[in-house]
């Protein structure tokens, strides 16, 4: 198992659609072991496969003390709306108040393939929410309106240089 490094604002990765994994093989299970890894240093609470620089649709989360990882994930049942700060890994300094649903459904795949399904609410629905985000090449910034999105690329651009 290793830690990897983060990849941060401005590297590809981030904005190109992950791929549907097809092969739940060894090599998917070390991916797999090394997100779980990754997010288990302090203050992490879900990082993608891109986020690490594997262009595949999974990612790990770890949220009141419970690790996990999901494949090929499909979000639904979307109800109800909070709004709070939420940051990234990948964007590193910032956070800005982002709504999200207030609980949703997860389905996919664990790691050999067998189906699994997470319901989350508050913030366990804001991580599946944030880390199928980045599966899809969006960043939580992408969500962001008016002047507080203007707020955010201008302070981007200052502490991520490009």
């Amino acid at each position: 198992m290793t830690v990897r490094p983060i990849r941060i604002y401005g590297d590809p990765v981030l904005r190109t659609p992950a791929d549907p994994v097809t092969d739940f093989d060894a090599s998917l299970r070390e991916i797999v072991r090394d997100l779980e890894e990754t997010v288990r240093e302090p203050g992490r609470a879900g990082v993608a496969g891109p986020q690490i620089g594997v262009s595949l649709r999974v990612f790990s989360y770890n949220v009141a003390g419970q690790v996990g990882h999901m494949v090929n994930p499909v979000l639904s049942d979307f109800e109800g709306e909070q709004e709070d700060e939420e940051g990234c890994l990948s964007l590193p300094g910032l956070g800005y108040s982002t709504k999200r649903a207030m609980s949703v459904t997860a389905t996919g795949f664990d790691q050999y393939g067998e189906p699994l399904v997470l319901h989350g609410t508050g913030f366990l629905a804001r991580a599946l929410q944030h880390e199928t985000d980045h599966l899809d090449g969006r960043l939580y910034i992408d969500t962001l309106t008016g002047d507080v999105r203007r707020q955010a690329l201008r302070e981007l651009r200052r502490v991520v240089p490009r």
